[in-house]
């Protein structure tokens, strides 16, 4: 048994396609296929379900998986240590893989700016996940950090930092009724043509409660999972959406569009930095979390 045999593994079952896993990997399908094939040997246990294509992991294949996985992170994390030891003193190497919930990808890049500024050998990969995505990518370590809501859903067990709070307004076109009011109430935002966020997003179950607080049920004309979209919806459709008030200069001055706070109620949440805290901690997360606490967005 080696590491690339576990790294084919863990992308088998992060794809849930051995195409699609071995282009991940770098080689081709029948090198996954049958290095893992080898694996089932080595250990005495099927791992794969057999079928014309992928169907999913056997029950021993499940225990092989996490036993993988964890392996995987520690590789992972000796490599990162090792790398530290032979460059410049304290200096770290490497790429760190961040999950982001949408509405907090423009403020990703402060962070790791601010880890930039104290290890510039460091290298990032940026996903967009639901809060969902990032507390289950987190337990099967196929990332090492997320950037999510800290006060609105469980994150138990984990590290955390808080890196800014999420405050709301109602994005309009600057020809909109609403434009020039100083606040606009949730009851108010429930009445007009929204674009919102996807159900399964974090970001919209928090509007939601806040229009359920207001007594209002808004019906959306269009729901999507990319911000950028919404963005765009507000400025071609005429529609109006909810988003952080940080948008406002998120990708620069919005021409064309106005947002304005949301009240009654006043929502306002945590965002924040988390991994799995374990020991050893990575030299990498550790990083990770000195830079956090010093967080400037601007």
């Amino acid at each position: 048994m080696d590491i690339r045999q576990l790294q084919y593994l863990a992308a088998l079952a992060r794809e849930k396609h051995f195409t699609r896993a071995a282009a991940a990997c770098n080689v081709t399908q029948p090198t996954l296929s049958g290095r893992i094939r080898q694996l089932e040997q080595e250990l005495g246990v099927p791992i794969v379900e057999r079928g014309q294509r992928y169907i999913g992991l056997t029950p021993e294949g499940e225990r092989v998986l996490k036993w993988a996985q964890a392996i995987l992170d520690n590789w992972n994390s000796l490599q990162g240590e090792l790398a530290s030891i032979k460059g410049k003193k304290g200096e770290l190497v490497g790429r760190m893989v961040l999950g982001v919930i949408p509405s907090a990808l423009p403020m990703a890049s402060f962070l790791t700016k601010a880890m930039n500024a104290r290890h510039p050998s460091v290298d990032f990969t940026i996903l967009s996940h639901s809060s969902e995505e990032i507390i289950r990518a987190l337990n099967d370590f196929s990332i090492e950090a997320g950037i999510t809501y800290l006060d609105n859903e469980p994150v138990e067990g984990l590290m955390r930092q808080e890196l800014y709070r999420e405050n709301y307004c109602l994005f309009v076109s600057t020809e909109h009724e609403l434009a020039k009011r100083e606040s606009v109430t949730w009851f108010e935002a429930a009445q007009q043509k929204l674009c919102l966020l996807t159900p399964n997003m974090q970001n919209r179950r928090i509007i939601d409660r806040a229009f359920a607080a207001a007594k209002a049920q808004p019906s959306p004309r269009l729901e999507t999972n990319s911000i950028l979209n919404l963005m765009s919806s507000v400025r071609s459709m005429g529609l109006c959406s909810i988003m952080p008030d940080y948008f406002k200069h998120a990708v620069g001055a919005l021409e064309g569009v106005t947002a304005v706070p949301l009240v009654e109620p006043k929502v306002s949440h945590a965002v924040g930095l988390v991994a799995v805290d374990r020991e050893p901690l990575s030299p990498a997360i550790a990083a990770l979390f000195a830079a956090a606490k010093t967080f400037k967005p601007h």
